[in-house]
């Protein structure tokens, strides 16, 4: 294997990478689309629906870091197959389980084990091996606009395949939809991972581990990243419920959940374009400190379609805004041989947050009828994780040997 393979072309990766994170989280934000459709016919309760979701969160996040160790040795390419067959899989499953224990089989550890084949660790992976370390923070941010852009074209889509086929022939349309990321995933074949031989390491798996995690600015990040999945994801999940709850139409949720993905498209790029340019430390204490101040606003005006909506551009605005910035930050301070992987320690711990966002949601929503309590602990953690990232140091890490960016 050549040391130093021939890199794919930007376009190329940015493409093909973009489009797969479309389809993977597009389809994985309209979940929440399907809690009252599934619990009322099944007889379920939001907490059996929650719970689901919420291993799905968790096993994403724990197979996460072991799927990165895999893209990171042997490449993004066969991970990506992997995961949009399991994908597919998984929203099958989804459609036909007929318990509550088979539903958090599918719809929890399947399709949370393909969502960490198919979406950012092993897509930002590739980038940050392609593409140069000064275009690198603003190619994240364009992935993670294409998810966004995603959630703005698939949730519509999606609230109108249940309208118009029901919910479980929507689930087996989006179950062959999925599979169009094994043709894209051609376009990720990276020169240097053809082969059987892995990619030359200067440190081991262990040596990577053990530096970051005596590192306290990788500990920082992870923190952070924890509070950033406790709120999106209860919002994601529970906001079409709790604007039914008060009245509000479906479609209002619909929109809401759009609205959500189309400024979050501007939101990420203009973070991840940011991030070229000033501390990326700033740029994510300012998303968590915004978050927790647009929660408590919208708690306390009226509740109207106009209040909805103004919350969901501006929450949409911050809402994977934290992406870019904390991978490229990984990928400046540990460098990109074990980019994968790290992104994965520090995303489980953003998957833990959003089990517990999306558990907490149900299991104190059915204890007591409301979700007030969620949507405080929500402010809280904002301004924690607006705390911890100010001191995050962001400069490469010194080695004996240093590693290439």
């Amino acid at each position: 294997m050549p040391t130093n393979p021939p890199k794919l072309s930007m376009f190329q990766v940015l493409a093909c990478g973009a489009a797969i994170v479309t389809l993977s989280m597009g389809i994985r934000h309209g979940f929440g689309l399907w809690l009252q459709p599934v619990t009322q016919e099944m007889g379920w309760t939001r907490q059996s629906f929650a719970l689901a979701i919420a291993i799905q969160n968790l096993s994403w996040g724990l197979i996460g870091i072991f799927v990165g160790m895999v893209a990171d040795r042997f490449g993004a390419f066969r991970v990506l197959v992997g995961g949009a067959a399991l994908y597919g899989l998984g929203l099958a499953g989804m459609a036909l389980s007929p318990t509550p224990t088979l539903f958090a089989l599918t719809a929890g550890v399947l399709i949370g084990a393909a969502q960490a084949g198919t979406t950012y660790a092993v897509i930002y992976g590739v980038l940050g091996r392609q593409i140069a370390p000064e275009r690198r923070s603003w190619a994240m941010g364009v992935a993670a606009a294409a998810g966004s852009f995603g959630q703005f074209l698939m949730v519509p889509v999606e609230g109108w395949l249940i309208a118009s086929l029901g919910w479980q022939q929507a689930l087996l349309a989006l179950a062959l939809m999925v599979l169009l990321i094994v043709p894209l995933a051609f376009g990720l074949r990276e020169p240097g991972f053809h082969g059987s031989a892995p990619a030359r390491r200067d440190q081991t798996i262990a040596q990577a581990l053990g530096e970051a995690f005596r590192y306290p600015s990788f500990l920082l990040l992870t923190a952070g990243y924890f509070v950033c999945g406790f709120q999106v994801v209860f919002i994601g999940v529970h906001m079409p419920s709790y604007l039914r709850d008060h009245g509000l139409s479906p479609q209002v949720a619909s929109y809401s959940l759009a609205l959500i993905g189309l400024f979050n498209v501007f939101g990420t790029y203009i973070a991840g374009t940011l991030g070229q340019h000033m501390p990326k430390r700033r740029i994510l204490a300012f998303i968590y400190f915004a978050r927790a101040v647009v929660i408590t606003v919208f708690l306390l005006v009226p509740l109207s379609p106009l209040s909805v909506y103004v919350f969901s551009a501006v929450m949409g605005a911050l809402w994977l805004s934290t992406v870019p910035p904390t991978n490229a930050t990984i990928a400046q301070i540990f460098g990109v041989q074990h980019l994968s992987m790290l992104g994965g320690f520090v995303f489980f711990s953003h998957q833990v947050g959003s089990f517990m966002g999306v558990w907490l949601g149900g299991y104190l929503y059915d204890r007591t009828g409301s979700y007030d309590v969620v949507w405080y602990i929500a402010i809280g953690l904002g301004i924690f994780a607006g705390l911890v990232n100010l001191p995050v140091k962001e400069a490469p890490i010194r080695r004996a040997a240093p590693l290439p960016a």
